[in-house]
C-alpha cells in the first residue's frame, strides 16, 4: 500500500459487558472472528481484529468487558483475568472506542470512561444499537447528557447487528491514527490461530444453548487440531466444574452435545471456507473458574 495518506494504527474497544463491542468488531472486519451471545462473558480473550479499507487499516484490540467488581468468590480469578485483559488492551493502543447502549449510561459505564481518561487516549464514543429506539427524538437529549463533562473526540451513532453508521466511524477512528503503512498484510483479519477460533466456536454455543448457570462453569479445549487434506480434524474438549454439569451439557441420549458440536461446527466452516469433522467431549475440573493454575491451563494467560 503506497497510499501517502494511509493510516494505520491500534484502537481498543471498551465498555461494559454485553454492549456489542464483539459485534462491532466483526462487522469492521467483515467477518465473525469474535463470539457473540446475548450474555455478558462471552468475550473472555483479548483478541485483535484487523479490518483494511482504501484509506486505512485499523487494529481493533476486542476486549472482555470491564467488570466494577469481582463477583463471588470462586469467579473471582476469572473476573480479574478479564479486568486484566481488558485493561491490558490499553497499552500500546492509538486510540479508543467506547461502547455504549443507546439510551443508557450506567456505572459500569462511566467505570469504562474513567479507565481510558487515565491513560490519556483519545476517546471515540459509539453509542450502539440506535436501530432499538423507537422515539429518535430522545438521542439528541441522551447525546447531550453523556458527553457533558466528558471527552470526546466524536460521538457515532451507530447499530453493529445492522451495519448501519460504520462508515462515518470509520473515517472518524482513521483519522486519530497516525500516518503509515498497514501493520498487517490486507488479507488478514485476526492475530488469533484457528485452533484458538474454533475452540470460541465451540464455546459460543455453549453460552447460546445452556440455562442461566452453566455457561459460566464451562471452558474449552481443543485437544487435537489436525489438516487432513480438504478435511479439519477437531477435537475439542469441554470443561466444567462438577458432575452433575456433566450431564447437563450432554443432554438426553446425547442430543445437547450433538446440537452444540453442530452449530459450533457449521460455523467453523464457514469461518476457515474448509469442511470440518468435529469430535466433543465433556470432562470435569472441580472449581477450575477460580483456579488460576487451572486458568493458565486452559490458556487464559498473558
Amino acid at each position: 500500500m503506497t497510499n501517502p495518506n494511509f493510516h494505520a494504527g491500534y484502537v481498543a474497544v471498551i465498555g461494559r459487558p454485553n454492549v456489542g463491542k464483539s459485534t462491532l468488531t466483526n462487522a469492521l472486519v467483515g467477518a465473525k472472528i469474535s463470539i457473540v451471545s446475548p450474555r455478558p462473558q462471552t468475550t473472555r480473550h483479548r483478541l485483535l481484529g484487523i479490518a483494511t479499507f482504501d484509506e486505512g487499516q485499523i487494529v481493533l484490540v476486542d476486549t472482555p468487558g470491564l467488570h466494577q467488581n469481582q463477583g463471588t468468590a470462586n469467579a473471582s480469578a476469572m473476573h480479574k483475568w478479564m479486568n486484566k485483559a481488558a485493561r491490558g488492551a490499553l497499552e500500546g493502543v492509538d486510540a479508543a472506542m467506547l461502547v455504549i447502549r443507546a439510551g443508557q449510561w450506567e456505572d459500569a459505564d462511566e467505570f469504562a470512561y474513567q479507565a481510558l481518561r487515565s491513560q490519556n487516549l483519545p476517546i471515540v464514543l459509539v453509542i450502539n444499537q440506535v436501530d432499538r429506539i423507537t422515539d429518535k427524538d430522545a438521542l439528541l437529549p441522551f447525546v447531550a447528557e453523556v458527553t457533558s463533562g466528558r471527552e470526546f473526540v466524536s460521538v457515532e451513532l451507530i447499530s453493529a447487528l445492522k451495519k448501519n453508521g460504520l462508515d462515518g466511524l470509520v473515517k472518524d477512528v482513521l483519522a486519530l491514527l497516525p500516518q503509515q503503512e498497514a501493520l498487517f498484510p490486507e488479507d488478514e483479519i485476526t492475530d488469533k490461530s484457528q485452533r484458538f477460533l474454533a475452540g470460541e466456536m465451540v464455546r459460543e454455543q455453549l453460552m447460546r444453548q445452556l440455562g442461566d448457570e452453566i455457561p459460566y462453569a464451562t471452558t474449552v479445549e481443543i485437544e487435537s487440531f489436525e489438516v487432513d487434506g480438504a478435511l479439519l480434524r477437531i477435537g475439542a474438549v469441554i470443561w466444567v466444574e462438577r458432575q452433575g454439569q456433566k450431564g447437563i451439557v450432554i443432554g438426553k441420549n446425547g442430543e445437547r452435545l450433538k446440537e452444540i458440536g453442530t452449530a459450533a461446527r457449521l460455523q467453523m466452516e464457514r469461518l476457515f471456507d474448509s469442511k470440518v469433522f468435529l469430535q466433543t467431549f465433556v470432562r470435569v475440573r472441580e472449581g477450575w473458574s477460580g483456579d488460576e493454575r487451572a486458568l493458565r491451563a486452559f490458556g487464559y494467560h498473558d
